[in-house]
């Protein structure tokens, strides 16, 4: 049986699927921030400005060049889904920017998903039923199913290996520090958006 919190949850997710757009729609934001010298989200200061046009630059990139295997590219394609993925994500987040194009170029794969960008500080409600370990930490994938209207599975802020290491390096040091962000940019950098595409698939399997 459906609790009141189900129902509020599903209400919650249509209000923001009713505020979100595509994902060639959210890059068009994204560069236009950029020509404004400005950012998405409540806050808007210079640093994240800048955020956003490096993060523009790296979605740039990751569009042009990540590579799906054949056999993920296979199973994708012959798969029957009934799905909508939500992304809730901001222009200034550093691994969102890796993480997203990633997530498009699988959703991509399949006619049956429909994949869907909301930003977190417009959907401040939906972002709070999906925290990581209490915070609003994005990138934030919901998966739905479409028939049932119910959450099948979520993934983020950032792969297993690539939260490992910030969660190593703070353990150690106590706090994110601009070492700590290169490590990260090296990691995804040499990772190519491979570990996302096989926790994906684990996910849908």
């Amino acid at each position: 049986m459906e609790t009141l919190k189900d129902t509020i949850v599903k209400q919650i997710i249509k209000d923001s699927l009713e505020n979100s757009m595509s994902y060639p729609e959210y890059r068009a934001l994204v560069l236009t921030k950029v020509e404004n010298n400005s950012n998405t989200g409540h806050e808007v200061t210079q640093d994240l400005a800048d955020y956003t046009a490096l993060n523009n630059k790296r979605m740039k990139r990751w569009d042009k060049t990540i590579k799906v295997g054949e056999a993920v590219s296979d199973l994708m394609k012959h798969k029957t889904f009934n799905q909508t993925w939500i992304v809730i994500t901001e222009s200034w987040c550093g691994d969102a920017a890796h993480v997203i194009p990633v997530i498009n170029k699988i959703a991509e794969l399949n006619d049956g998903i429909n994949f869907r960008v909301v930003l977190r500080d417009q959907n401040e409600a939906l972002m709070d039923q999906f925290l990581t370990n209490g915070s609003r930490s994005i990138a934030k994938l919901i998966i739905l199913d479409n028939t049932t209207e119910e959450v099948i599975a979520t993934y983020g802020p950032r792969p297993a290996a690539a939260s490992a290491l910030v969660n190593d390096y703070k353990a150690k040091h106590g706090v994110i520090t601009p070492e700590l962000k290169e490590n990260l940019q090296q990691w995804y950098n040499s990772d190519k958006g491979q570990t996302v595409i096989a926790e994906l698939v684990t996910l849908l399997s």
